[in-house]
């Protein structure tokens, strides 16, 4: 059997996976038995049984099977088929050409400052963003209702910085996404090996902190472009 990543996922699977999500099933293992889940879909006790099955071989569910009543939850990857549906109808029904993230200034590590100042990041920020950043990153912690919103603009294709290697040191690749803050052009960089959490780290021409006056702790907007 093809897994699941070589083709695009049935709608009538991720219908499914809509309604176990609804009952508990995402968060944990819920208890329902076909005839159950099949007045759920909508279909018969049969058809729920075979949907259960098809599920489990495309390893979107897990199935405990109890003494009285099997129990099933989405994995990781029914999971994943779930958000890539929400994140479309996001698009559909709330996106235009940005998106904007709400969150609060944190304390960075210090370390975006080395990696930003690199000619070979500094040379193509400055093609392909139109500015030279400032060395140095404002790290934003983005408000937990707009974690999903990440999600969204990962899905974007962003603008590829490419990776390099300087003095033997091997410096990986960047994606980028123009964005302003309170109308000051900047861009949300992201390593791309690395999957959004709930911090983002934004580039500008411009020290920040210092040209908008914030601070640690401070409430910043960040209108993405998508």
């Amino acid at each position: 059997m093809c897994a699941i990543s070589c083709h695009a996922v049935d709608e009538k699977y991720t219908f499914a996976l809509r309604k176990i999500a609804l009952i508990g099933g995402m968060d944990d293992y819920v208890a329902v038995s076909s005839r159950e889940l099949g007045e759920t879909l909508e279909m018969s006790q049969q058809s729920a049984s075979k949907r259960i099955l098809e599920l489990l071989d495309l390893n979107l569910i897990v199935r405990d099977l109890g003494a009285r009543k099997q129990r099933i939850k989405l994995t990781p990857a029914g999971i994943e088929e779930l958000k890539k549906e929400y994140n479309e109808y996001r698009r559909i029904f709330e996106l235009t050409d940005h998106i904007t993230i709400h969150g609060t200034v944190k304390d960075g590590m210090g370390e975006g400052g080395y990696y930003i100042c690199q000619k070979g990041y500094m040379t193509q920020f400055e093609k392909k963003l139109g500015f030279q950043p400032y060395e140095g990153t404002l790290n934003v912690s983005v408000d937990k209702e707009d974690v999903g919103k990440l999600d969204v603009i990962r899905s974007t294709a962003g603008i590829a910085i490419s990776g390099f290697t300087d003095d033997g040191r091997s410096f990986g690749g960047v994606i980028a996404y123009k964005a302003k803050i309170r109308n000051i052009d900047c861009a949300v960089v992201v390593p791309e090996r690395s999957h959004y959490v709930d911090v983002i780290e934004i580039i500008c021409q411009y020290h920040l902190r210092r040209t908008l006056s914030i601070g640690t702790g401070d409430r910043v907007d960040v209108r993405v472009n998508i």
